[in-house]
This record gives C-alpha cells, sequence and structure tokens, in this order.
C-alpha cells in the first residue's frame, strides 16, 4: 500500500457504514473531510471506543515507538508480524478503524513514470481499514499516531501492487473495535477475514495525485491515458 489515501465524505457517512449502535463522541465535526489526497503525517479521521462510546478523532497517520526516533514513523504494519513483533507491541492491544474512500497505487507500465491507480469499493461504499495507534487520551498528545495493518495482494491485485489494506466487513469492524475482543481473535480477523480482492475494482488516475500540493475531486476520475502528466489545477 502507497502512501495515499482519500476520505472526503463526512463522519457520519462514515458511521452509517460502520452501523454501530450507542453514543458517538465526534471530534471531527459535521462537514465533508475534504482528503482527496491524504498523504503520510497527516491527520486523519480514525474511529475508536472508549467505555461504550464510539470516538471519532483526527489522528496524525503514522507512528513509531519512543526507542525508535532514528528512523521515519510507519503508516503501516505487516499483518504476519504486527501482533508480535517488538515495533508495535505496545500499540497492537489499541485496535481503530480508519475508514477511507479509497486509496492509491503506482505501477510501473513502462512509461518515464509510473501510472497511478485508484482502488475503491465495486459499490462506492466506505473502506473499514483495520488499524493499531497510540489513541487520543489525557496522557498521550503530541505522541499520538496509527498505522493501517496490511496483508499480502494475494495475486489479484499483485499487478497493482504487493500490499492491501486488511479491510473489514462493518460486523468484523466492529468486532474488532469491540475492547472484549481477545487479542488472539483480532489476530485472526487481521490474518484471515479481511474482504477479498473481489470486493474491489481499479482504474487509472491522473498523474497529479503523486504532488501532495494537489486536492479536489479531479483527482480520483478515471483517467484514459496511461499517463497524463502532472498538470492538473488545485480543487
Amino acid at each position: 500500500m502507497c502512501g495515499r489515501l482519500s476520505q472526503y465524505r463526512g463522519i457520519h457517512d462514515f458511521v452509517a457504514a460502520l452501523s454501530m449502535p450507542g453514543a458517538l463522541v465526534n471530534s471531527i465535526g459535521d462537514q465533508p473531510l475534504g482528503h482527496y489526497n491524504a498523504a503520510p503525517t497527516m491527520q486523519l479521521a480514525l474511529f475508536h471506543v472508549v467505555g461504550e462510546a464510539l470516538h471519532a478523532n483526527a489522528v496524525r497517520w503514522g507512528w513509531r515507538p519512543h526507542w525508535a526516533d532514528d528512523r521515519a514513523a510507519p503508516i503501516n504494519a505487516r499483518v504476519e508480524k504486527v501482533a508480535h513483533g517488538p515495533f508495535f507491541r505496545q500499540i497492537w492491544p489499541h485496535r481503530a478503524i480508519c475508514p477511507i474512500d479509497n486509496w492509491f497505487e503506482w505501477v510501473d507500465e513502462g512509461g518515464p513514470k509510473k501510472q497511478p491507480y485508484l482502488i475503491r469499493h465495486f459499490d462506492g461504499s466506505p473502506i473499514l481499514c483495520a488499524s493499531i495507534g497510540q489513541l487520543p487520551a489525557p496522557d498521550h498528545g503530541e505522541h499520538d499516531g496509527f498505522v493501517i495493518i496490511t496483508a499480502d495482494a494475494q495475486g489479484g491485485m499483485v499487478d497493482i501492487h504487493d500490499r492491501r489494506p486488511v479491510v473489514l466487513a462493518p460486523d468484523l469492524a466492529r468486532e474488532w473495535l469491540d475492547s472484549g475482543t481477545p487479542k488472539e481473535r483480532a489476530e485472526q480477523m487481521a490474518l484471515l477475514q479481511g474482504e477479498p480482492v473481489g470486493a474491489f475494482e481499479w482504474f487509472r488516475v491522473s498523474a497529479a495525485i503523486g504532488n501532495v500540493r494537489n486536492h479536489g475531486p479531479q483527482l480520483i476520475k478515471p483517467s484514459t491515458k496511461p499517463a497524463d502528466g502532472d498538470a492538473l489545477n488545485n480543487g
């Protein structure tokens, strides 16, 4: 999974897709999020549960433990290692869902530059990405951050990229968020129950997505050209 995604609809649309009963503590606001070209270190909407309430907070995309300050903060965690490796041990118990509209990958098609592709649900519904993080709390603050768990693309998307987010169906996303779900069960969900390749579609988009300064809905429209340059006005 390359480091770009879209998160443009309103938080209540994502809540509706999650279909989680109970109170919502919304720190995001009610307006559309408008992130068509979200990149690492940006503050993105993240769901997590505190007590009986679902919280929606803006959390930095990327996290590293305090002892790893000699490297960039990863934005993803490999599902094969995340539950048992030392790097993410601190935050593995702190499960979250990053709701997105789509993500992007770059493919070498023989041109001077790699061609970007947009990947989304076939039906256009929100994508619920299994995540973990150091989540907003009174004693965290500047160290808050999260990573998206990724799995092998398993052939169907390997022509796009060798990794993809672990995407959970709404019922599994709710179970993932439930603090009562054992860590062993959460690991099995992430390893074995992510949505299959057949749930997604992908198509070429403008190379303008490669510039973090570009934004707007034109970035998610299909492109008919193999590689159509970087000349796109900001939206």
